[in-house]
């Protein structure tokens, strides 16, 4: 099997806190800190493992909140103290990935990077590896590359990349031009996507040079890139670090990278997409991870929760059971229960997407003890 990848550094972004799974997810407890799959360890664990093989243990960081380092290094007990990036409070996902580029760059100028999210689930390893392998080929040529899922249903909830004209790069030739971004489709959109095999879901996964990275970020955003620069300088000092921190970062612009890089990028000829053919999900909602967790059976009940007490007759949907009490489905069909210490949710798979409704109300109510 091939050792890692000499001039790649993989990044996770581990921030947010999934409010679409409250009040499983929380804010000391987000949606990478737990087991969703039953695999035995959290989503950021497995992550972890699988970069590992690419990157190798020293050369993966992440990027988390100050409230989580804590729980990251237990999570991650093989990562260096110098590969995990604080954020004093969340920015969005140029801030996070930017940050780790442009730290990157200064140790290592001519890094490849990955960023991958933590609370992605994805399986055949094999089939990861070859695509991230074809992105990195990718973008040592100068390209930012993305990698797309190949779509295995007409689905709503996700965006879409299209692709756009093969290139012809050495070891990567699966790879091709980027078209466009598209949101999120209606139904009758979604199969006309899968119908045609241009159309990828977009899973935010980005490689890239990190000065190229960099460099796109200073033509759309020059005021964030001359912010990371400030702290890329300080980082690596300690005695610096802190007051560059607090003075810097709150000022940073929250917006997404698939606008300060993904689409400029796309526009100008310099974005690629590798087709990943591995199983994936983001585990955006508890509709997704009842699919997850029943193999995509709509007759199944899932069923979380190392102490469950579940009695079911003719019930399908999931339970996510943090507690003893004993809970019992009797006829009910596509039921999402989510059962902890201080709050209950009871909601079905069609209306999963509006969980994110009840954490906003909370927070407006003032609330924020069971957020």
């Amino acid at each position: 099997m091939p050792g890692p990848i000499d001039d790649f550094y993989a990044v996770i972004p581990a921030g947010g806190i999934g409010s679409r799974l409250w009040p499983l997810s929380r804010a000391d407890a987000p949606k990478f800190l737990h087991d969703l799959t039953g695999s035995g360890q959290t989503l950021l664990r497995d992550t972890w493992d699988r970069l590992e093989p690419l990157a190798g243990p020293d050369r993966i960081s992440v990027v988390t909140g100050r409230a989580h380092r804590a729980a990251v290094e237990r999570e991650l007990p093989g990562i260096a103290d110098k590969n995990v990036f604080l954020e004093s409070e969340p920015r969005d996902s140029t801030a996070a990935i930017g940050l780790a580029a442009a730290i990157l760059s200064r140790r290592e100028p001519d890094v490849i990077i990955g960023s991958f999210a933590a609370d992605h689930v994805i399986r055949v390893p094999q089939l990861f590896e070859w695509a991230v392998n074809q992105a990195v080929a990718t973008a040592r040529e100068g390209y930012i590359c993305t990698i797309g899922i190949q779509p295995s249903e007409p689905s709503v909830g996700f965006g879409y990349i299209k692709k756009s004209d093969a290139l012809s790069i050495d070891g990567a030739p699966e790879a091709a031009l980027v078209e466009s971004f598209v949101e999120k489709p209606d139904l009758d959109t979604a199969k006309e996507y899968f119908a045609d095999r241009n159309y990828l879901w977009n899973a935010g996964m980005f490689i890239s040079r990190a000065d190229v990275l960099l460099g796109e970020i200073a033509e759309n955003e020059p005021q964030l890139y001359a912010g990371l620069m400030d702290l890329a300088e300080a980082w690596d000092d300690r005695d610096e670090r802190g007051p560059v921190v607090d003075r810097v970062w709150p000022t940073l612009k929250k917006i997404a990278i698939d606008y300060t890089v993904a689409e400029p990028a796309a526009a100008k000829g310099r974005l690629a997409v590798i087709p990943g053919h591995f199983d994936w999900d983001d585990v955006g909602d508890f509709a997704s991870l009842a699919k997850l967790n029943s193999h995509g059976r709509k007759n199944d009940l899932a069923i979380l929760g190392e102490n469950a007490r579940i009695l079911s007759d003719a019930a399908s949907g999931i339970v996510v059971s943090q507690t003893r009490r004993v809970i019992s489905l009797i006829g009910v069909r596509d039921i999402v229960v989510v059962d902890t210490e201080d709050a209950l949710l009871v909601t079905t798979s069609e209306h999963a997407q509006r969980v994110k409704g009840v954490v906003d109300a909370l927070k407006l109510s003032g609330r924020g003890e069971v957020l």
